[in-house]
C-alpha cells in the first residue's frame, strides 16, 4: 500500500487523536482531559495566572475558571490572589495534584508501552525512527 504525501496528514491527525482518546479510555476514573492538561501545564510551568493558563491551553478564561476550581474543589490545585494584581487568580499545583497527574501518565504510559510491545519488530523500529519527527511538529508550535 503506498501512502502519498497528501494522505499524511489525515492519517496522522486521526491516528493520534484515536490513540490520544483510547489511552484516556484505557486509564483510571479521575479527572477529565481538560483537567490533566491544566495540571501538566501548572506542573510544567510552576504557578501561572488563570487567563496565562487559558490561553496555554487554547481554551476560553470562563472554562478555565470552570476547570480549575473542580481542580481546586479536588484539592489537585491551590488558587490564590495575586499580589501584583489583585483581580487576578493565580493557580499552583498541590502536591495531592502532582501524585494525582503522576499516576495518570503512569497507567497511560504503561497502556501505551503494553500495545506498543504487541506491535512487530517492524512497527516498534518505524515507531522509533519516526519519534524525531513527531517531535519536531511540537517544538515548531512553542
Amino acid at each position: 500500500m503506498t501512502t502519498s504525501s497528501q494522505d499524511v496528514p489525515g492519517r496522522l491527525f486521526l491516528a493520534i487523536g484515536r490513540l490520544s482518546r483510547s489511552l484516556r479510555q484505557a486509564g483510571s476514573p479521575g479527572p477529565g482531559h481538560g483537567a490533566i492538561s491544566a495540571l501538566a501545564t501548572l506542573s510544567a510551568y510552576g504557578q501561572l495566572r488563570l487567563g496565562d493558563l487559558a490561553a496555554k491551553e487554547g481554551v476560553a478564561a470562563a472554562t478555565m475558571s470552570r476547570i480549575v476550581a473542580a481542580l481546586v474543589e479536588s484539592g489537585y490545585v491551590r488558587r490564590e490572589s495575586d499580589p501584583v494584581d489583585r483581580r487576578a487568580w493565580l493557580a499552583t499545583v498541590t502536591e495531592e495534584g502532582e501524585r494525582a497527574l503522576s499516576g495518570v501518565r503512569s497507567t497511560r504510559i504503561h497502556e501505551l508501552s503494553a500495545r506498543i510491545d504487541r506491535l512487530s519488530p517492524e512497527h516498534r523500529e518505524a515507531l522509533a525512527a519516526a519519534l524525531p519527527a513527531l517531535e519536531a511538529l511540537l517544538t515548531e508550535e512553542d
